[in-house]
C-alpha cells in the first residue's frame, strides 16, 4: 500500500508510455482540429463548447448558469461572461426559469443552433477519421 492509501500498482512498461504518449496526441490533435475550425466559423471554443452543452444537456436543450459551470468545469463568474458574449453574438438568449425565479434559463437562438449543427458534423466526422487513434490504450505487462 503506498502513502496515500492506493494500492501499489504495477510499473509501467515501455509500451505504456508509447501508448499513453500516442493517446495523448491524439487527443491534442483533436482538440487542435476543434480550436481551429470553431475558430473559422466565427466563434471561439469556449462558445462551441458551450452550445454544445446546451444542446446535449440531459433531457432537455436549457441549463442554468449553475449547471454549465458544472458541465464545462468553469467558475460561475466565468460562464456569466461566456454567455454574455455568446448572447451578444447572437448564440444565445436567457430566459425565466419556469420553476425558479432566481434562476435563468440558458437557451440556444436559431443561429447558435444553425452553427452548432454545422460544427458537431465537422467534429463527428473528424471523431470517425481518428477512431482508432482515440482508442484507450490497451496496457501491457502486470495489472
Amino acid at each position: 500500500m503506498t502513502q496515500d492509501g492506493r494500492a501499489d500498482q504495477a510499473p509501467l512498461t515501455k509500451q505504456d508510455f508509447e501508448a499513453l504518449a500516442r493517446f495523448r496526441f491524439a487527443i491534442r490533435r483533436y482538440l487542435r482540429f476543434s480550436e481551429e475550425t470553431v475558430r473559422r466559423h466565427g466563434v471561439t471554443p469556449q462558445q462551441y463548447q458551450l452550445l454544445l452543452a446546451l444542446k446535449g444537456f440531459p433531457e432537455r436543450e436549457w441549463a442554468t448558469v449553475r449547471e454549465l459551470a458544472e458541465r464545462l468545469q468553469l467558475r460561475h463568474h466565468s460562464v456569466v461572461e461566456l454567455v454574455n458574449r455568446a448572447q451578444t453574438q447572437g448564440l444565445v438568449d436567457r430566459a425565466d426559469h419556469p420553476e425558479d425565479a432566481r434562476a435563468v434559463r440558458i437557451v440556444p437562438t436559431a443561429r447558435g443552433e444553425r452553427v452548432l449543427t454545422a460544427l458537431a458534423a465537422l467534429h463527428r466526422d473528424e471523431l470517425r477519421r481518428m477512431n482508432s487513434a482515440l482508442a484507450l490504450p490497451a496496457w501491457h505487462g502486470p495489472e
